[in-house]
C-alpha cells in the first residue's frame, strides 16, 4: 500500500528526517513514535504532499507519489489527518462533514455519512451543533469522521489523542482498529500514549533525531521495558492529565465509563 524509501526532508537549510524507510499494508496499523522534534510530523506532511521531500521516494498503491501536489495525493485515497484537528469552529457538525463529502455521488455521500454517525453517535446528537462548541473530544471525532468522507485507502492521523481523557482516547482507538479490521484500511498513527498505539498497532517505527532507531513488531516493542520506560514514551499519569481537560472533556469521559 504505501512504501517510504530514504525519505529525507530539510526545512530550508536544516535537515529533519534523515533517510527514513517504513512501509504500511491494507488493513495494518502501523505506529510512528518517538520524541518531540524527532520528525514524526514531518514524515506525515512529506508523504502527504504538505512539504516536499529533498529526497527519497513515496510510493502508494503502486505509483510513486513524492513531489506530487497535496491536493491530488488525498484524491488518490491518501488522507491526512493533522495534529490540531483542524476543523472549522463556526460550522455545523454535519456542514463540516458534508462539506468534505461534496464530491461523493449523492446514495454514497448517505451511506458514509450513516456510518460515520454510527461510529461516533455522540456526533450525531449534535450534528446541528457548531464544531466551535464541540469538546475537544468530539472535535477530534469530527477531525476523524470528515476523514473518512473523503473515502481514504490510507489514513495518517498525528496525535489523535491529544488533550483527551484516557477512555476517550480509547474510544477513538476502537474505532480506528474498527477502520483497519472492517474496511481495510491501511492506518499510519502519530501518537504520544505508546502503549496504547502498540496495543493497537501490528508493527511501530521509532524515530530519534530524524532517523529510525527501531523498526518491528509492536510486541517486541511493548516488551522492551527500559524503552517503555524512557523518558519521552509510556504513559501520563491519569490524574494529572485529567487536570487538563476542558469541563466538556470531562463529562465526555464519565459519559463513556457509563456506557
Amino acid at each position: 500500500m504505501l512504501r517510504v524509501e530514504a525519505l529525507r526532508v530539510a526545512y530550508g537549510h536544516i535537515p529533519v528526517v534523515f533517510g527514513v524507510d517504513l512501509d504500511v499494508a491494507a488493513g495494518e496499523i502501523v505506529a510512528l513514535l518517538g520524541a518531540n522534534g524527532a520528525g514524526k510530523t514531518t514524515t506525515l506532511r512529506a508523504i502527504s504532499g504538505i512539504v516536499r521531500p529533498t529526497s527519497g521516494a513515496v510510493t502508494f498503491a503502486g505509483k510513486r507519489i513524492d513531489g506530487t501536489a497535496a491536493e491530488r495525493i488525498a484524491r488518490l485515497g491518501v488522507v491526512h489527518v493533522p495534529e490540531g484537528r483542524g476543523v472549522f469552529p463556526s460550522l455545523l457538525v454535519d456542514e463540516t462533514l458534508r462539506l468534505a463529502g461534496r464530491g461523493l455521488p449523492r446514495n454514497e455521500l448517505a451511506s458514509t455519512l450513516t456510518r460515520v454517525y454510527e461510529l461516533f453517535p455522540r456526533l450525531d446528537d449534535r450534528r446541528r451543533q457548531a464544531v466551535g462548541q464541540l469538546s475537544g473530544g468530539e472535535r477530534q471525532m469530527v477531525a476523524l469522521s470528515r476523514a473518512l468522507l473523503s473515502k481514504p485507502t490510507l489514513l495518517m492521523i498525528d496525535e489523535p489523542s491529544q488533550g483527551l481523557a484516557p477512555i476517550v482516547c480509547d474510544q477513538l482507538f476502537e474505532v480506528i482498529g474498527k477502520l483497519a479490521r472492517d474496511e481495510g484500511i491501511a492506518v499510519l498513527l502519530v501518537e504520544q500514549f505508546v502503549t496504547r498505539a502498540l496495543a493497537l498497532a501490528s508493527r511501530a517505527y521509532v524515530l530519534t533525531k530524524g532517523e529510525v532507531s527501531f523498526a518491528g513488531t509492536a510486541a517486541k516493542l511493548a516488551a522492551d521495558e527500559s524503552f517503555i520506560a524512557s523518558s519521552y514514551l509510556g504513559e501520563v499519569d491519569d490524574r494529572a492529565f485529567a487536570a487538563t481537560l476542558a469541563p466538556e472533556d470531562v463529562d465526555l469521559a464519565k459519559a463513556a465509563r457509563r456506557r
